[in-house]
């Protein structure tokens, strides 16, 4: 016969026992401290790069770069990770309750211990499974399709600087060579001051034209010093680095014809559009699922039974929740507020990325039809420039005159070299906007792993 506390040590064993099973499967907790000494890379062969160094690194090796060590990429990167997590929460049910009672006899009538045991699974989690696991990986995809247009935003801003730096170095050089066009006027001029053959109020005019030259050539070299640290940024490397880039950065010309015929479909081809698609279909499921968790609460399971009298009793147990106050009316009018909200949001990025496209190539015509305009008055002065500089060197002209002259010429070749950039950014930017070299991603392609390079 089994006594009462026999059956009590057995039943504390397997307690134990199951416990010590449950335990065995459970994660165990391991610290991550943060790295308070990270630093930058100080120098470019620290960055992550596939192959040799160049000599010279080009637009592409530069967008490379910025793919593989852009930090906030990487940290950017790690949102996969909650998404799936978050997606593997969404999928696993509830876990069934058990619950388990023993009571000895002390006195009375009775002689046999008092057993209760109950398994209840609820079924309401089975109801809203399916719309909680579409949402999650609705969800997850756009994440993916976020972080695809977070890079290919990198890679622009990466054409971008790269671009600015390498133009902007012609235009300081063509600045340097205004500003020594001045400083050998002024030294001719205090030469001819000595010698009794000019006045300080003729010199006076050159040392102002030489200062104003000369402010423009410190102004621009800091504005390529901001240029080369926020570029260095975008790679992680410190603002003393320097990176050696090759003179011409080849930016592909853009048809513009060809986007505009493509622009009407710019949404299911946009990865931030499309993880915009992506999050109102997983809002959509967040809907159903909370009209679907009208079902109320609902348990059912066995319950086993013995009483101190060795009466014993099985049969099924339902735990249902009664629906007279709250019939998740809340929920439901908030995820349908929530979609509404997502829906305008869509309407209006999806009209601003179209506008801001038509925008940037109608600057484009205006643009190249002003720059077709310096390069004519160009042509017409360089053999004006070059009978000036015959001319100075034989005498026919005075220095003043000769150096007026040049320096109208390179202004007008700083005005063209400032709005070719221009272009060139706009250019880039267009690129960027339109997905233009990027891998072809569509709405359809969101059930397969989003490619991440360019």
């Amino acid at each position: 016969m089994v006594t009462p506390v026999s059956l009590h040590l057995s039943i504390s064993r397997a307690a134990l026992a199951c416990a010590l099973c449950a335990l065995s499967a459970c994660a165990t907790y391991t610290p991550r401290p943060l790295d308070t000494r990270a630093a930058a890379k100080t120098d470019v062969t620290e960055l992550r790069h596939e192959g040799p160094w160049p000599a010279r690194l080009s637009i592409v090796d530069i967008e490379r770069l910025a793919l593989d060590n852009n930090p906030e990429l990487i940290a950017a990167r790690t949102q996969r990770g909650l998404s799936q997590a978050q997606l593997r929460i969404a999928g696993t049910l509830p876990n069934p309750v058990f619950n388990a009672g023993y009571q000895d006899v002390l006195s009375g009538p009775g002689t046999f211990a008092a057993l209760a045991a109950g398994l209840t699974q609820d079924l309401k989690a089975l109801v809203t499974l399916s719309s909680r696991r579409h949402a999650a990986q609705k969800s997850a995809q756009s994440v993916d399709a976020t972080i695809l247009w977070q890079e290919w935003q990198t890679v622009g801003k990466a054409r971008l600087s790269a671009v600015d730096l390498v133009e902007g170095d012609k235009q300081l050089a063509l600045l340097r060579f205004n500003a020594k066009l001045w400083r050998d006027r002024i030294d001719r001029g205090r030469q001819a001051l000595a010698q009794g053959d000019a006045t300080l109020a003729t010199l006076t005019p050159d040392i102002a034209a030489s200062s104003d030259a000369q402010k423009m050539v410190d102004d621009f070299s800091r504005q390529q010093q901001t240029r080369r640290r926020d570029l260095n940024l975008l790679l992680g490397l410190t603002p003393q680095v320097t990176l050696a880039l090759v003179d011409d950065l080849a930016v592909p010309a853009l048809d513009a014809d060809a986007i505009l015929a493509q622009l009407p479909g710019i949404a299911d081809r946009r990865p931030d559009l499309i993880a915009l698609q992506l999050g109102y279909q997983a809002q959509e499921e967040k809907v159903r699922g909370a009209i679907l968790a009208q079902f109320p609460l609902f348990s059912f399971g066995y319950s086993y039974g013995r009483d101190t009298s060795n009466v014993r009793t099985l049969g099924p147990q339902v735990t249902m929740d009664l629906p007279v106050f709250d019939r998740n009316q809340g929920n439901i009018t908030q995820e349908q507020a929530t979609r509404e909200q997502l829906h305008a949001e869509f309407n209006a990025r999806l009209l601003a990325a179209k506008f801001e496209v038509e925008a940037l190539l109608a600057d484009q015509k205006t643009l190249q039809d002003q720059l077709a305009s310096k390069h004519e008055l160009i042509a017409a002065l360089e053999p004006i420039v070059t009978r000036a500089e015959s001319a100075y060197r034989n005498g026919d002209i005075d220095a003043r005159s000769y150096v007026d002259l040049v320096a109208t010429r390179n202004t007008k070749q700083q005005e063209i070299l400032a709005m070719q950039l221009v272009l060139l950014e706009q250019q880039i930017a267009i690129a960027t906007l339109v997905g233009a070299g990027m891998p072809t991603v569509t709405l359809a392609d969101t059930q397969k792993n989003l490619e991440t390079k360019p």
